[in-house]
């Protein structure tokens, strides 16, 4: 089942009969030959002579055995977040060192933060090796992100940080939870809803900021956020309708996300895909986030 998160469309997250693109995989076992089941024997054999010192000896872990497992992964995510957290104080006090009784904080903390975070991710989505180092670089970029959007909200709407951040660990616990305990599961129907969903969310959001660019709303009327602060459905702004289908699509990809990284444990990929694991999860929680956050700013409004 493909995701729409590309760190997640590597054959190491996928159904073991795809994995076949990465070294040790479990086809690595079914390479045939001449003498080919002489030599399985043998190995059998092997096997079995050590099968009790391998039952006594303590559970291998990810050092022991270079491949992926979940505690591992969970450490390298955490490790990220880390990274984002001390970029997101940097763009935090960068931010708000400009700004004064009449000026505005500094957009350019969250603006570098986007556009460096957005290149990275391209790169690391789509290239064919796993490489630490962009993805650390990814975390302290949209940590810039992170923390230099926070401030100039909260310069706007006082609280709304805490408010946003309570929110998404909210989110992100519960999805979890239900996760963990089986209630929840990402299906190849559920998926196809969501890629509609989020495609008509995306070609909408264009719309709207096209309509902004273009001078659609004078006077500002319709606050920051053009049609989503503008339009109402039964005296409720739009932009909070869409805002609840938004988080939900954003707990699901958390879903997908839970999903396919048991899948690369399973599939007995290299420790390295952990690194990817903790990206896709930390694209997903981010913009959560900044959807929470922009939907406390228009509730406030």
């Amino acid at each position: 089942m493909p995701s729409a998160n590309p760190a997640f469309n590597n054959p190491a997250f996928r159904d073991q009969s795809a994995v076949k693109s990465y070294p040790g995989g479990p086809q690595a076992a079914q390479i045939g030959g001449p003498g080919a089941a002489a030599t399985q024997q043998a190995a059998a054999a092997s096997v079995n002579a050590h099968l009790e010192g391998q039952f006594a000896a303590p559970a291998a872990g990810a050092l022991d055995t270079d491949r992926m497992t979940v505690e591992d992964t969970v450490l390298k995510t955490l490790g990220l977040f880390a990274v984002l957290v001390v970029t997101a104080v940097i763009g935090w006090v960068w931010s708000a060192s400009s700004m004064t009784a009449t000026s505005a904080p500094s957009m350019l903390p969250w603006i570098i933060g986007l556009v460096g975070g957005f290149v990275l991710a391209m790169i690391i989505s789509f290239s064919k090796t796993v490489r630490p180092p962009l993805i650390f670089a990814y975390a302290a970029f949209e940590g810039l992100f992170v923390g230099g959007i926070s401030m100039f909200f909260e310069s706007m709407w006082p609280g709304i940080v805490l408010q946003a951040t309570l929110g998404t660990l909210s989110v992100v616990g519960v999805t979890l939870a239900l996760f963990a305990s089986g209630k929840i599961r990402a299906t190849k129907r559920a998926t196809k809803i969501w890629m509609i969903a989020m495609i008509g969310y995306l070609v909408f959001s264009l719309i709207n900021v096209v309509m902004m660019m273009f001078g659609a709303f004078p006077d500002g009327s319709a606050g920051a956020f053009g049609m989503l602060s503008s339009m109402k459905i039964a005296g409720i702004p739009l932009g909070l309708i869409i805002g609840v289908f938004v988080v939900i699509m954003a707990a699901y990809s958390l879903v997908q996300d839970f999903d396919f990284i048991q899948q690369g444990v399973r599939n007995r990929a290299p420790r390295k895909y952990g690194w990817l694991g903790g990206f896709g999860i930390m694209v997903t929680v981010v913009w959560l986030y900044v959807e929470i956050l922009r939907m406390i700013a228009i509730a406030r409004n």
